[in-house]
C-alpha cells in the first residue's frame, strides 16, 4: 500500500508538470472534451498545474512492471471480469463524486470518430476483448455546474492491439482538431501528447498520452477545459476523461483525474503483473 500511495503522489506531479507542455497555464475554470465512447464519457479536467509544479525524481529508469502471460484474459468473460475490476468508478476520483445514471456503458459499446469528425457508435473490433466506461459526476451547486467524468477499460487481445489503440488516439486529435461529441456538445482546439515510460513525467506505465483542448457545451455559457489521460499496462489502456464545468477549480480537476488513472494502472498491474 505505501508503494502505491508513493507512486500516485510521484504520477500526479509528474504528469501535472506534463500537461504544461501541452496546453500552458490558464485560470482556475474547469473543463473538458469526451467522446463518450471508446474509453471515455463525459470529461473535461481542468487546465494545467502552476509552473511551479515540479517534476518527480524517478527512483528507477526501467518500470517495475513484467506481465504474466498465465494471468492475461484469453476470452470475453474473463476480460469484462478484468475491466470491472479495473475501472474507476466515483471513488476513484474523489468524495465530491457520485454514479451516473447509467454508470456504466453496455457490453458492445464502441465509439467511432468518423470522417466527419463525428463521435458515432460503432462496431467493437475484433482485437479486442471487452471494453467498459464508467461514467461519474459532480452535482450541481448554486456555486458550480454539473461536472462530468468517466473512466475506460479496454482489454486488447494483445498488447500489440493495445499499442494500435494508442497510436490511432494520437492520430485522432490531429486528423480530428475539432470534434462532435454529440447534439450541442463539441470540442475545439484538441491537440495530443504521446509519452513512453520515462518521458514527460511518465513513470507509471510503458506508454501514456495526453489530449486537451476546449469543451464547448450549448447548455453551458462559456467555454470549458477538455482533458483526457490514457495509460497502457499489458494488454489493457485505461482512460480518465473530464469535460470541465463552471466554478470547479483546474487544479483539482487534474488532480482528481490522474488519481483516478493511475488508480486504474495499479489495479491492472496488480491483476496482470508476475507474482513473486
Amino acid at each position: 500500500m505505501t508503494y502505491r500511495y508513493g507512486r500516485v503522489l510521484r504520477a500526479c506531479g509528474g504528469l501535472l508538470a506534463c500537461g504544461l507542455i501541452l496546453t500552458g497555464c490558464s485560470d482556475d475554470g474547469g473543463g473538458g472534451k469526451q467522446p463518450e465512447g471508446k474509453g471515455s464519457s463525459s470529461t473535461s479536467p481542468g487546465a494545467s498545474a502552476p509552473a511551479s509544479t515540479p517534476a518527480p525524481t524517478p527512483t528507477s529508469t526501467r518500470l517495475a512492471f513484467v506481465a504474466d502471460p498465465k494471468r492475461a484474459p484469453k476470452n470475453e468473460a474473463d476480460a469484462k471480469r478484468l475491466a470491472l475490476a479495473v475501472v474507476a468508478g466515483p471513488d476513484s476520483w474523489g468524495s465530491d463524486y457520485t454514479k451516473r445514471t447509467p454508470h456504466l456503458s453496455g457490453d458492445t459499446y464502441w465509439p467511432v470518430l468518423d470522417a466527419r469528425c463525428t463521435w458515432e457508435a460503432g462496431t467493437r473490433p475484433q482485437t479486442v476483448l471487452y471494453s467498459v466506461t464508467a461514467y461519474s459526476e459532480v452535482p450541481a451547486t448554486a456555486e458550480r455546474g454539473l461536472l462530468q467524468v468517466s473512466a475506460t477499460v479496454t482489454v486488447h487481445r494483445t498488447e500489440s492491439d493495445a499499442d494500435w489503440e494508442m497510436a490511432q488516439t494520437l492520430e485522432e486529435a490531429l486528423r480530428c482538431p475539432s470534434q462532435q461529441l454529440r447534439d450541442g456538445e463539441r470540442i475545439t482546439a484538441l491537440m495530443s501528447l504521446g509519452s513512453p515510460f520515462g518521458v514527460g513525467g511518465n513513470y507509471t506505465s510503458v506508454d501514456s498520452l495526453r489530449e486537451a483542448g476546449t469543451y464547448l457545451n450549448d447548455a453551458v455559457k462559456g467555454e470549458q477545459t477538455y482533458s483526457w489521460y490514457q495509460s497502457r499496462v499489458g494488454q489493457l489502456t485505461v482512460a480518465a476523461v473530464v469535460k470541465g464545468a463552471p466554478g470547479h477549480i483546474a487544479k483539482e480537476l487534474d488532480r482528481a483525474q490522474i488519481q483516478a488513472l493511475v488508480t486504474m494502472v495499479g489495479r491492472a498491474e496488480d491483476a496482470l503483473e508476475v507474482q513473486s
